[in-house]
């Protein structure tokens, strides 16, 4: 019931290239999903694709239950987009603009008005309105691109780096204005910072050559990525530590230092115990999860790609 988006194995090829191989997601109201990958890894054309900038050379793409190769024009007007760079006028006074796109988005006429003061309160602009676009800051300029993109109150709010060129206080504001869209809408977000992602995302998908090589909620991640880091004065081998109880598997960090991936089931102090019990000699040992940068180099690097 609360399906927003399905993306089902969708294709596209410049060329002979395979930009996009079989890419399947799908997307909640109400949630913010992440979507990362390398450069050239295919987010930009799955993203063109979604905002039917693009057309896919298989597969399809399904909003509020609505195909998208079927139904162009319904399925565009439940999306709201904001490019990388935002798609603005510096000659235009943000109210100038805003009542542009209000009627690019075919607002009703009398409702053109309470939507442009709505968009604004939500990206705090109710003061910019009289300027000029080309004499605001960045940060500023980013409100007002988010802005045309919930004006005409879309079910779907795309974002390529939306925070992009943005100095540390502006990115604390545009995160803030994300978290509030995905009370409301739902949310895809394409960024590079991988903070962002954990700091505003429910879930998270990784792209790399093209495929989906990762899919989970952010909860879920860090339950399947937990370990301990130990230090042993007198270590067994790695295979004496990868019979512990819970452990998956063991990696040797050098100077008597060991990481221990777990098992969703492992319990801490069970495997202390068996340390203890082995006469191994625990000098350290210290929870940790696996960070989302973590995963990402590990599913994006040359020998996971290879």
């Amino acid at each position: 019931m609360n399906l927003l988006l399905e993306i089902k194995n969708i294709h596209h090829w410049y060329g002979d290239f395979h930009a996009v191989d079989g890419v399947s997601l799908s997307l909640d109201r109400g949630q913010v999903l992440g979507l990362l990958g390398p450069n050239g890894a295919g987010k930009s054309t799955t993203m063109r694709i979604l905002c039917g900038a693009l057309a896919a050379t298989g597969g399809s793409i399904r909003l509020q239950g609505l195909e998208m190769a079927r139904h162009p024009l319904a399925t565009r007007r439940l999306l709201g987009y904001l490019p990388e760079t935002p798609p603005l006028y510096a000659n235009l006074t943000v109210d100038e603009y805003l009542l542009f796109c209000a009627r690019l988005r075919r607002v009703g006429r009398h409702q053109r008005g309470s939507a442009m003061s709505r968009a604004k309160s939500r990206c705090g602009l109710e003061r910019t309105g009289r300027r000029l676009i080309g004499n605001l800051s960045k940060g500023y300029q980013q409100r007002v691109g988010i802005a045309q993109a919930i004006i005409h109150e879309p079910a779907l709010v795309v974002l390529d780096e939306p925070t992009s060129g943005l100095d540390p206080n502006q990115i604390r504001e545009i995160r803030d204005l994300i978290r509030d869209l995905g009370n409301d809408h739902g949310v895809l977000l394409s960024t590079h910072i991988l903070p962002e992602v954990e700091m505003v995302c429910d879930r998270v998908c990784i792209m790399n050559q093209g495929k989906l090589v990762f899919s989970e909620s952010l909860g879920q991640l860090q339950q399947a990525a937990a370990g301990l880091l130990i230090r042993l004065q007198q270590p067994p081998d790695i295979e004496s530590l990868a019979e512990l109880p819970g452990v998956s598997a063991v990696d040797a960090l050098g100077n008597r230092r060991f990481r221990l991936t777990l098992a969703a089931d492992a319990d801490n102090g069970v495997i202390a115990e068996r340390i203890i019990r082995h006469g191994w000699i625990l000098d350290e040992l210290i929870p940790q999860q696996l960070a989302l940068e973590q995963t990402f180099v590990r599913l994006t690097s040359g020998s996971a790609a290879a």
